[in-house]
């Protein structure tokens, strides 16, 4: 059974699906995705599935691989991301405070931005240790909460908003472990309060640790997140909070930043 939007406004059953549809393709990147796994992730039909891309494709919004049968984004979407990127685009001026945070801490580091109940990662800037964590990379999509960029970001959010969230996504248990259970992730949010930044001790790859804090648009909501990740070994109690210290200050020159562009 088709997954049913809740509202009023003539038509916004199929848009919602389509921009659902939108989003499972542009977060799987190059690689593609076939439709049966659209068809699961979006909790539709595979016919409804089909006619939705058949009506993306033909506006130039996904493109159809022949050979491997794998739906990818359209080229339509690269011209409408040039006009929007001049709006919301903040990759050019936090390019080189990711790189410092990677070559400072040795770590992989990442920018990502709140889209709506999601996270997505803009860049990605490795760094010098050899072993690395592949959780994150560039278009990566998570719900807020769950990877360290999600988390920071909920974490400052006005009380009310988180409310609304947890009210929206009651299955974030059931989806992602029950460590992102509503009573369990309200903890961690307190953490990061606490400490300024959010960890993520293996929760999503074990082994994989995470670290994000939040950055803040001019007039003080959190839109952005810096990160990084690395191996357990690498992120010992010891290390964590001199990890922490630089993320923040990082965090806190590109809050700046935007404050100062958006003026």
């Amino acid at each position: 059974m088709d997954s049913v939007v809740g509202t009023s406004v003539p038509g916004a059953q199929a848009i919602a699906r389509a921009a659902a549809l939108l989003r499972l393709v542009t977060g799987a990147g190059d690689a593609g995705v076939t439709i049966a796994d659209l068809a699961r992730r979006a909790d539709l039909t595979r016919p409804t599935t089909h006619r939705l891309l058949a009506a993306l494709r033909q506006e130039g919004l996904v493109d159809h691989d022949e050979t491997t049968h794998r739906w990818m984004p359209g080229p339509e979407l690269y011209l409408m991301g040039t006009v929007a990127a001049s709006r919301y685009d903040i990759t050019a001026i936090a390019r080189d405070i990711v790189r410092s945070l990677a070559v400072r801490t040795e770590e992989s580091a990442f920018l990502s931005v709140r889209r709506g109940d999601e996270t997505v990662c803009l860049i990605r800037e490795d760094g010098s240790f050899p072993i690395r964590s592949f959780v994150l990379s560039e278009g990566t999509r998570f719900p807020l909460g769950v990877a360290s960029a999600g988390l920071a970001i909920l974490a400052f959010l006005p009380p009310h908003d988180v409310d609304a969230y947890f009210e929206r996504h009651p299955e974030l248990g059931d989806r992602h472990g029950s460590a992102h259970a509503e009573s369990r992730l309200r903890t961690r949010l307190r953490e990061t309060q606490e400490r300024g930044f959010a960890l993520n001790p293996g929760l999503i790859v074990e082994g994989s640790y995470g670290l994000g804090a939040a950055v803040f648009t001019r007039s003080g909501h959190p839109q952005w997140a810096l990160s990084l990740t690395g191996v357990e070994f690498r992120f010992t109690p010891e290390r964590i909070p001199e990890l922490g210290r630089t993320l923040l200050a990082h965090a806190h020159q590109l809050s700046t930043r935007v404050a100062a562009a958006a003026r």
